[in-house]
């Protein structure tokens, strides 16, 4: 007699659907990635495209205004600034440069001031531009505290030798009192405007979304699979029946 049972049957069965529950988080996952990252470039373009506008009107809302070219009036401190390691442009390896700016009202924050091609070996400090250490207007985009780049750097010593100091981590930049930094672009003097400035990230939408299809293609052969295994298993105790009735 053929009772057509499987073994395990259930046990198969909650493992196929744990991994389809998986499956279907991780691409609404995804999902969700891709519509955050699209908004993300909306914003950036919107705000690249607005006018420069004054820098104390756009803190109060840094969140809508990050990107956006703001104009500020103060001085750079170039006893305080930052190279930023393992940065690249063109292919070419360097350093992130960040000075410490204060501004006629008491504010202080870091400046991105381009990017720097590294010295001919570890010893060599890049070639530091020389910035003006009057009163300057400087123009740049506002950005977040949040997206200050991070990671080990060099502090530039400010008694004029050659050598690098200590290393410490970018936590560096509790030295200022604001939460947002700007990435120079240029200002009113011509030393101002850096030779790399800070390139905007790409503005594309990534596979976030060709990734979702994927896992929900992946439930689906979870799915087909488990099938699958119950006809197999089902179709070969029929056989073994079949063949011992005709014995």
């Amino acid at each position: 007699m053929n009772k057509k049972r499987e073994e395990y049957s259930l046990l198969k069965s909650f493992i196929a659907l744990v991994l389809v529950i998986f499956c279907l988080w991780a691409a609404q996952w995804q999902f969700n990635r891709g519509l955050n990252r699209q908004e993300r470039n909306n914003l950036i373009e919107e705000n690249v495209a607005r006018a420069v506008a004054p820098l104390d009107s756009l803190i109060s809302e840094m969140e809508t205004h990050e990107w956006q070219m703001a104009k500020v009036t103060g001085a750079f401190d170039t006893t305080q600034q930052i190279l930023l390691r393992n940065r690249y442009f063109e292919g070419v390896y360097g350093f992130q440069l960040l000075t410490r700016f204060e501004t006629n009202d008491g504010k202080s924050f870091w400046v991105d001031c381009g990017w720097l091609k590294a010295g001919a070996n570890a010893q060599t400090p890049p070639e530091i531009p020389q910035l003006p250490q009057s009163e300057v207007s400087i123009e740049g985009r506002l950005r977040l505290d949040s997206s200050l780049p991070r990671g080990a750097f060099f502090a530039i010593p400010s008694d004029g030798s050659q050598g690098l100091i200590s290393q410490a981590n970018a936590q560096s930049r509790s030295q200022v009192s604001e939460k947002f930094y700007l990435d120079l672009l240029s200002g009113d003097r011509p030393e101002l405007t850096p030779k790399v400035p800070a390139e905007l990230p790409e503005l594309s939408d990534g596979p976030h979304m060709a990734y979702a299809l994927q896992w929900i293609f992946f439930a689906g052969l979870i799915v087909y699979g488990r099938l699958l295994i119950r006809r197999d298993v089902l179709s070969g105790k029929e056989i073994r029946v079949k063949t011992s009735s005709g014995d």
